[in-house]
């Protein structure tokens, strides 16, 4: 993280924090699998009062046991058996797949423009397409952090997160490999349903 990014980061109000937060861990966990490392931080999570009740209390405390119990073999394969599989996986963690039926189609150019009009660059050193879950969860962290407008972030939500990533979240809870990964879906599921009240937004 940039001196810049961070000092803008710190300008944030805690529940804004709260959020990119959020976008950024399943942005992570959706990206791969989580190491030891991320483990040993989840399984420590520190629960306190939470503004929005008790469903997203509980999704915390689900993670953090279910990082506890994990192992990173484990999550590996249940990683794999999800979104890569012999084939194809389980589930098509994309944006095209979920609003089109197929893959690299018209929401994928649409995200791409919003990208350049909003300044964010794909990394090189990623292959999969721009409309995967968790490079959009990171975007939306990205537009927070970089304090875009409510109205802008409400804009990209309704049409690159609600248009398909609440579903998602529910078929990944329902997935047959789905252990760690039902958790991380339920946490989705929550926070999404939240996000949604947030921007005003029909459930």
């Amino acid at each position: 993280m940039s001196d810049a990014t961070e000092s803008i980061e710190q300008s944030l109000e805690a529940d804004q924090r709260a959020r990119v937060d959020v976008y950024r861990l399943l942005g992570r966990l959706l990206t791969a699998p989580p190491d030891t490392e991320l483990l040993d931080v989840l399984s420590k999570i520190q629960l306190g009062d939470e503004a929005d009740g008790g469903e997203m209390t509980q999704a915390w405390q689900d993670l953090k046991s279910a990082a506890s119990a994990a192992s990173q073999n484990s999550l590996t394969e249940e990683y794999f058996n999800i979104f890569i599989g012999v084939g194809r996986g389980e589930l098509l963690p994309y944006a095209s797949f979920y609003i089109h039926g197929f893959l690299m189609e018209k929401v994928l150019a649409s995200l791409r423009e919003e990208m350049a009009r909003l300044g964010i660059e794909r990394k090189l050193d990623v292959a999969e397409p721009e409309d995967h879950a968790g490079a959009i969860c990171e975007m939306m962290a990205m537009m927070i952090s970089a304090q875009e407008s409510e109205q802008q972030q409400s804009d990209f939500f309704s049409d690159y997160v609600a248009s398909w990533m609440i579903r998602f979240f529910e078929e990944l809870g329902e997935a047959e490999s789905a252990e760690f990964y039902r958790v991380v879906a339920q946490l989705g599921s929550r926070f999404l349903a939240v996000e949604q009240r947030y921007f005003s937004l029909p459930e």
